[in-house]
């Protein structure tokens, strides 16, 4: 695929796959943090997580959460590099911004058997939040194409439905969504409460605030939920000790 036509992630994971396949990492060696790696491409970290998932999913690299990324093959085992995808964080940008203005004018046009459902649908999320997540991402993804249909236009319909497949095909946001659920990661109650409220009150600018606000958090969960933790300040930890070790002998 030519540079120009490639989102940013892949073109990050491309360059590190061809720095790992000449060699300039082994296998077994970490990878620089992923602080360092943003600053050296001049990108948000963000595009550095999806760049990293794209060479996890590849199997070109591991993560190893509280250590780093290191490298696990040259080479991608199957032969060729996987699909490209819609990086999730690409993913929810778009979603905040097409979904906020859903929200705002679903607030216009909205019924009240629309915010019956919706209610129902958050009664359905906060039951199912305590037995499955998958479950509740399902009512998760029936809340928001709700709203959709509530504009009453099918841009915005066809708009969000297109954002909610691509999640569920993408083989990063599923890569995501696991490592996510396994930190215990579930829909958020009362920020769909506060899209609720806004929508009764027929409020656009609260409607789309709401919204944006949202999947803002949902955005800071993911990073925090996947965070690589650095070794930069163990080590440093782990030099001062040895400083203190050989000054008590």
């Amino acid at each position: 695929m030519p540079a120009e036509s490639q989102r940013l992630y892949e073109r990050i994971a491309q360059k590190l796959a061809n720095d790992i396949s000449r060699g300039q990492y082994k296998i077994g060696q970490r990878l620089p943090s992923e602080r360092e790696l943003a600053q050296t491409f001049s990108v948000s970290r963000p595009t550095v997580r999806e760049a990293i998932i794209a060479l996890e999913l590849d199997r070109l690299v591991e993560v190893r959460v509280g250590s780093g990324v290191y490298v696990t093959n040259t080479e991608p085992p199957g032969g060729k590099a996987g699909a490209t995808d819609i990086g999730p964080f690409e993913l929810l940008e778009a979603r905040r911004s097409i979904e906020g203005e859903a929200c705002a004018l679903a607030a216009t046009r909205i019924d009240d058997a629309q915010l019956a459902e919706l209610n129902a649908l958050l009664t359905e999320m906060r039951t199912e939040n305590e037995k499955d997540v998958m479950l509740s991402e399902d009512a998760d993804r029936r809340f928001h194409e709700t709203i959709a249909a509530a504009t009453q236009n099918s841009g915005m319909i066809a708009a969000v439905k297109m954002l909610w497949d691509a999640r569920t095909r993408s083989p990063q946001s599923r890569s995501l969504s696991a490592k996510v659920r396994a930190t215990g990661v579930k829909p958020r109650i009362d920020e769909h409460t506060a899209i609720l409220k806004a929508l009764r009150q027929r409020d656009p600018e609260g409607a789309r605030a709401a919204m944006r606000e949202h999947l803002t958090r949902v955005i800071d969960a993911l990073l925090k939920a996947t965070e690589v933790q650095e070794l930069e300040r163990a080590r440093q930890q782990i030099a001062e000790q040895r400083k203190r070790y050989a000054a008590s002998q």
